[in-house]
């Protein structure tokens, strides 16, 4: 027996003592799914091209950027986010056109859609961490209770980082009859949290399930996974392709900008509505989370090159997660749908709106920051998010983004 067959139960029990916010590790017939899937090679779930899902940089330099007191400051609101009174009767009533968005803050979007209620990335936690005295917190209220929300069809998850897969806010659902779409090796996560395994529509990219009268396509993001320090990439990462008899949305989670999009919107869309992750960027991590430019850049392709649909942003003003300043990416991204003539949608947190309607455009966020030292579009040459720091190793961050 050799010295890695000691310690084999040793690790067992480590796992098994592993609190209920750390989710489980896929295991049995789930990873054996896993081991098939093309896009599992060398042990691991791969990105659709090269990412680097460690920060780089000088850990010194980042240090100074994200703690210094004037650089925390910016970073949050300077009052209170003016979260939108949504109430079951604005809920109840079916939209007019087919299709109604409603933003619940950061990632989390309630989509109407020709009959079907879609719940995307629900996150109703205080905190976006695996403990509830620390972790980045909530920088306004939820605009709406969870059990306000009414019947919902299903809930979609992109992956599982703690800012997109909350644990009280799925224990919560797992009560209700709603179906769970999620990327290969979340539903082990879900099934130690109350969810029923025949409840799980459970995806390799590229895969569909139909639910209702709606058809869901797990597409390709460009993210990793993980919800420990121990992160053996074992759970995907997906877009998502909702498409009903009438209308065609996508969700883009979190993704560093690729090529895909083209591809992704070439078979799914045109699509009468993105929501496209535009926050929580920087340039020690440029792969894995798109700018405000690169948002755009991806809106565009998934909808053919040209403007077309509703672009709702999102992944921004709800936690702090980035060395950015609180309101860059909704003021970078107006001005970048400025310049591409992109209709855009900005509702305040729980303000439902309809994409074939009137939008909702005021930059509410702009009397609760100051003006921007940068401008979005930088030299010709440089990055849109500042730039990349000569790499002198890894940064070993605490927490997900």
């Amino acid at each position: 027996m050799t010295g890695a067959d000691h310690l084999l139960p040793l690790r067992t029990k480590l796992r098994s003592l592993r609190t209920a916010p750390f989710g489980a590790d896929p295991a049995g017939a789930r990873m054996e799914r896993i081991r098939r899937s093309p896009h599992f090679v060398d042990g691991s779930f791969q990105n659709p091209v090269g990412a680097r899902t460690r920060p780089s940089g000088s850990t010194v330099e980042f240090a100074k950027i994200y703690f210094q007191k004037e650089q925390r400051a910016r970073r949050t609101p300077y009052g209170t986010v003016p979260v939108h009174p949504t109430t079951l009767a604005d809920l109840a009533a079916p939209p007019v056109s087919g299709l109604r968005l409603t933003w619940m803050g950061h990632s989390s979007v309630l989509a109407e859609i020709d009959g079907s209620r879609v719940l995307f990335d629900p996150v109703w936690g205080q905190r976006c961490s695996p403990f509830p005295f620390a972790g980045p917190k909530r920088l306004h209220p939820t605009p709406v209770p969870l059990a306000a929300l009414g019947p919902v069809d299903v809930v979609v998850i992109s992956h599982d980082h703690y800012d997109h897969l909350d644990l009280p806010t799925i224990r919560a659902l797992a009560g209700t009859d709603t179906v769970f779409a999620v990327p290969l090796g979340v539903g082990a996560h879900l099934e130690r949290w109350g969810v029923p395994a025949d409840r799980l529509r459970e995806l390799d990219w590229n895969e569909t399930a139909t639910v209702g009268g709606i058809r869901l396509t797990a597409t390709p993001a460009r993210h990793f996974c993980g919800r420990g320090l121990r992160n053996q990439q074992h759970t995907l990462w997906a877009s998502w392709a909702v498409v009903g008899p009438e209308h065609r949305i996508y969700h883009s989670g979190d993704t560093g900008y690729f090529p895909g999009f083209r591809d992704i919107g070439a078979e799914h869309g045109p699509f009468d509505a993105t929501m496209i992750q535009i926050g929580a960027y920087s340039e020690y991590w440029p792969d894995i989370h798109m700018t405000p430019a690169e948002g755009m850049r991806a809106h565009l392709d998934l909808q053919g090159g040209s403007p077309h649909g509703v672009l709702l942003p999102i992944h921004w003003g709800t936690f702090n997660l980035a060395p950015h300043a609180w309101a860059e990416p909704a003021e970078w991204t107006k001005d970048a749908g400025d310049e591409a003539d992109q209709p855009l949608a900005f509702p305040r947190p729980g303000e439902p709106f309809e994409p074939a309607g009137i939008l909702p455009v005021e930059p509410w966020w702009r009397p609760l920051s100051p003006a921007l030292a940068r401008p979005w579009r930088p030299a010709e040459g440089q990055a849109a998010a500042g730039p990349a720091p000569a790499a002198r190793g890894d940064l070993d961050l605490a927490g997900e983004r």
